[in-house]
């Protein structure tokens, strides 16, 4: 797959495809406004909601591949300390204007670094999904070190085992989109083997497809192991 998305993007790698992907369709995957009557605003405050929940205000709550910070950070700034990260410049220069309370950062989710024991919570919706697949455990286990003990992980990844691309994503000329996958089954069992405990998952449809929404939490007993294979 790698190889025929080099030959289609001037040898992009996936990482750059999904970087200059969200950088050109910024706009058209996220208004500045969120339209609160959509199902897509009330699918986002119905998880966030429920993740708030578990949390006592003030918490610390990575939103990792925040995008614009609409609509996750933007609700979760409202009772949260939150750290938005992504790997689009555009997406991240609109959320530093658009949730100014939150602090954000720009890059690889797989290349950056955060204390460990340093958030109460990670959100990580429809993002770990662009990353290849090879690199999602090692990434799990990150995301495992920067959550403190009994940490909440509130997870979109896929239902179904994918990767590809789309050309002219929403839309829009040029903004070519890539996906990496592997299914329900796949996903929970790497979380175990991580170190969560899964408290639920549902699968969220979308199209004639859909998703699957993970809620886990961090077992503080069970060390996640320094390499995990797939």
């Amino acid at each position: 797959m790698d190889v025929c998305i080099q030959q289609v993007n001037g040898m992009k790698t996936p990482k750059e495809i999904v970087k200059s992907g969200y950088d050109r369709v910024s706009y058209a995957y996220r208004e500045d406004a969120p339209d609160t009557s959509s199902e897509t605003f009330k699918m986002y405050k119905s998880w966030i909601d429920e993740l708030s929940e578990w949390l006592e205000a003030g918490s610390t709550v990575l939103d990792l591949g925040c995008g614009c910070g609409i609509p996750a950070a933007q609700m979760l700034v409202q009772r949260f300390k939150v750290t938005g990260a992504d790997i689009s410049p555009v997406q991240i220069e609109r959320a530093k204007k658009l949730v100014p309370r939150a602090a954000f950062v720009c890059g690889d989710m797989c290349d950056l670094e955060f204390a460990p024991n340093a958030f109460d919570a990670i959100t990580c919706l429809y993002v770990i999904i662009h990353v290849p697949l090879a690199e999602q455990p090692e990434l799990l286990a990150k995301l495992w070190q920067w959550l403190k003990p009994g940490g909440l992980l509130m997870l979109v990844v896929g239902h179904g085992e994918w990767t590809g691309q789309e050309a002219d994503w929403l839309g829009v000329a040029g903004g070519t989109m890539y996906w990496s996958h592997a299914d329900r089954a796949t996903y929970l069992d790497w979380l175990r083997k991580t170190g969560f405990d899964i408290l639920w998952d549902r699968f969220i449809p979308e199209g004639d497809g859909g998703h699957t929404l993970i809620f886990a939490k961090k077992n503080s007993i069970l060390p996640p192991p320094a390499t995990m294979s797939k």
